[in-house]
C-alpha cells in the first residue's frame, strides 16, 4: 500500500487529484469545512469530516479509516491543522495547498450536495 509522510507534507492539487480520482485512487479525500460550505460544493468522490468535529474527538467518517487521506479545506489552513492532527492520532494524512480554491480555480469538479455544479463557499 501507497504510505504518505505524516506531518508535514502538502501537496498540490494536481497531486491531490491524481491520488484521489478514479478509476485507480490511493488515497481518500477528506473535506474538513463545516456543512454549509460542503453543501455548496464540494470535489466529487470526496468524503466529509468538519474540522471542529475532529478537534471535539469525532470519529473518522468509516469510508475514511485505514486508509490513507488527502485532506482539504477552503483555502489550506484548516485542512494542514487537520493533517496535523491526524497525523498525530498515527493516520496518513497530508494537506493540499490552496485547499478547494485552488482545486475549482484549476478546473477540477466541485459538486453540490444534489451532485450539481457547486460553487466553493
Amino acid at each position: 500500500m501507497f504510505r504518505f509522510r505524516s506531518g508535514g507534507r502538502r501537496l498540490s492539487v494536481e497531486e491531490a487529484r491524481a491520488r484521489t480520482a478514479a478509476p485507480s485512487p490511493t488515497a481518500v479525500l477528506l473535506d474538513v469545512r463545516e456543512g454549509d460550505e460542503w453543501r455548496a460544493g464540494h470535489a466529487p468522490g470526496a468524503v466529509h469530516a468538519p474540522l471542529s468535529g475532529l478537534v471535539e474527538g469525532a470519529a473518522l467518517p468509516a469510508a475514511a479509516r485505514g486508509l490513507p487521506l488527502v485532506v482539504v479545506c477552503r483555502s489550506g489552513r484548516r485542512s494542514r491543522r487537520a493533517a496535523e492532527l491526524l497525523a498525530r492520532a498515527g493516520v496518513d494524512a497530508v494537506d493540499v495547498v490552496g485547499g478547494m480554491s485552488a482545486w475549482a480555480a484549476a478546473g477540477f469538479p466541485v459538486v453540490d450536495a444534489r451532485g450539481n455544479g457547486g460553487t466553493v463557499a
